[in-house]
């Protein structure tokens, strides 16, 4: 983005030790560039309670590790 060029997709730890989580980090992109694809990576379920509304966050998709099967279909769903 340095450059003017926007990020196809950004996907975002929730949880980082010692450093900016993803909840964070997108509310900057979001700054940035309001549309940006953000998808929230993180190891817990889609029920608790800091991934259940990955949306009202910012984010664009959640992905729950391992992912690694669903990766490819999330990234080709929202490139589309």
């Amino acid at each position: 983005m340095a450059k003017g060029r926007p990020f196809d997709i950004v996907i975002l730890d929730l949880t980082v030790r010692g450093g900016m989580g993803g909840a964070e980090a997108v509310k900057k992109l979001l700054e940035l560039d309001p549309n940006v694809k953000a998808v929230m990576s993180s190891g817990y379920s889609s029920d608790d309670a800091a991934t259940a509304d990955y949306r009202k966050q910012g984010f664009t998709a959640f992905l729950k590790k391992p992912y690694v099967e669903e990766l490819q279909s999330t990234l080709n769903a929202l490139l589309a």
